[in-house]
Parts: structure tokens; C-alpha cells; sequence
């Protein structure tokens, strides 16, 4: 279905974090069905891509901000030619940094997040929605929009998340999927450093990467007009090519 995009979510938010973006994708394009997708509330992290395989309908455009773009990544090479094209927000290839990829959060610092998760999950939700919004224009306004927007499910789902920001590693994936790819970064994202884009460019130079100047984690959020164009910009070209 080269008219449906599923957009799917990032760790810890729902919907309501993406349907300003899906609001003005429908809009602009009336020919396209969005339809948001939360991620999987599974405790088993190894399930979640088979859960959204057997869930998202094929022949579609795969979408995800940050954890939902990582997954998004690996079902477009698992899917192949069933995949129309790809697009990631602020989604790095490998989330925790690597000793070959180090433009990435610090190997140190997320394991301290995810230690305090465990102790006080609630507290660091709220910490991780100011991490989320922090480098934004009205950085304030947009955590208590995420906060609004967040997602309720077990504890152990969102450990399961946590776990995998842990151990995926897109860069394979990326380099298996020869359909088109639009990688779009925020210039003052705390989460994910605006240098991933330029190191995805060096792993993978004919994809599309593109750095949002002035704006933050929560760039589907803060950003939908900008990221809502871009969007339809790189599906109209995927379509014409």
C-alpha cells in the first residue's frame, strides 16, 4: 500500500506525541492513510519485532522516532522489498554509544538511566520527558506535552524497551534495506548527538540525512510542520523513482 505510512512511537509515548505530525501528514497528503502505532507493552524484548511484524500491514511506509525508528529500521530490512521506504527521527543506529560508534549516548550514562529506572521508574519517566524536550524553543511547554503524551504500560514493557536501546544496532539493517531512507536529526537533541547524522552519512552515504537546527528530542512534537514536509518531500520523490 504505497498510500498507508505507519508511524510508530518512541519509548515511554504514545500517541498523542505524533498526532500533531500525523494530523498535518493527512492533511497535506489526502491521498495517504497514517495510522500511529504504540509500541509493543511486552516484558520479553526479543518478541516486540515479531509483535510488530505480525501487527503493521505490508507494501507500507515504515516510520518511528528514536526507539521507533530502531525498530522500524530492523522491520524494513526484515521485510525487504515489502517495505515502500523508511524514515527515522531522531533514531540513531546504535542508541547507547559503542568503541565503533561513538556518536552516541555514553555507554555510562545510559546504564545509570536504566539503573534508576529500576529504582524509580515514575521519577525517571518525568526526568526523561525534560531530557526528551530540553534544547527546544519553549523546552518547558514541550515536557508537559510529553508528559500528557506518555504511555501507560507495565513497568517490565518499559524495562523491555530499555533493554533494547541497549543492544540494537541498526547499521546492518540500514545497509540491507535498499529502498529509499530519509534519517531526520535535531540539532540540540540531548538524547541523540546531532553528530550521528553526519556518522550515519559515513556508514551510508546515498541514504537522505538531514540535522533540524533549534530543535530537540521530541522533533515530531516540536517540529510537525517542518518534519511533516520533509516527509511527504521524500515519500513523493520514493514514489516517482
Amino acid at each position: 500500500m504505497r498510500d498507508r505510512l505507519m508511524l510508530l512511537s518512541g519509548w515511554a509515548f504514545g500517541a498523542a506525541a505524533l498526532e500533531p505530525l500525523a494530523e498535518l501528514l493527512r492533511e497535506r497528503g489526502p491521498h495517504l492513510q497514517v495510522d500511529i502505532v504504540s509500541l509493543p507493552t511486552l516484558g520479553d524484548p526479543d518478541a516486540w519485532l515479531d509483535e510488530l511484524d505480525a501487527r503493521l500491514p505490508a507494501d507500507s511506509w515504515l516510520a518511528g522516532w528514536s526507539l521507533g525508528g530502531m525498530l522500524a529500521t530492523q522491520l524494513a530490512a526484515r521485510r525487504g522489498d515489502a517495505c515502500n521506504g523508511l524514515i527515522t527521527l531522531c533514531s540513531n543506529p546504535c542508541f547507547r554509544s559503542r568503541d565503533d560508534w561513538p556518536a552516541a549516548m555514553p555507554a555510562e550514562v545510559f546504564e545509570a538511566f536504566h539503573a534508576a529506572f529500576r529504582l524509580g521508574p515514575e521519577e525517571t519517566r518525568k526526568r526523561f520527558s525534560l531530557l526528551a524536550s530540553r534544547g527546544g524553543f519553549d523546552a518547558r511547554t514541550l515536557a508537559r506535552q510529553l508528559e500528557v503524551s506518555r504511555l501507560e504500560c507495565p513497568v517490565a514493557a518499559l524495562d523491555a524497551g530499555l533493554q533494547l536501546l541497549a543492544a540494537l544496532d541498526g547499521r546492518e539493517a540500514l545497509r540491507r534495506f535498499v529502498g529509499p531512507q530519509l534519517h531526520l536529526f535535531a540539532g540540540n537533541d540531548a538524547l541523540v548527538p546531532a553528530a550521528a547524522a553526519q556518522a550515519l552519512l559515513d556508514w551510508l552515504p546515498d541514504v537522505e540525512v538531514d540535522v533540524i537546527e533549534n530543535a530537540s528530542h521530541a522533533l515530531p512534537l516540536e517540529r510537525a510542520e517542518d518534519i511533516a514536509t520533509a516527509m511527504l518531500a521524500f515519500m513523493q520523490r520514493g514514489e516517482e523513482d
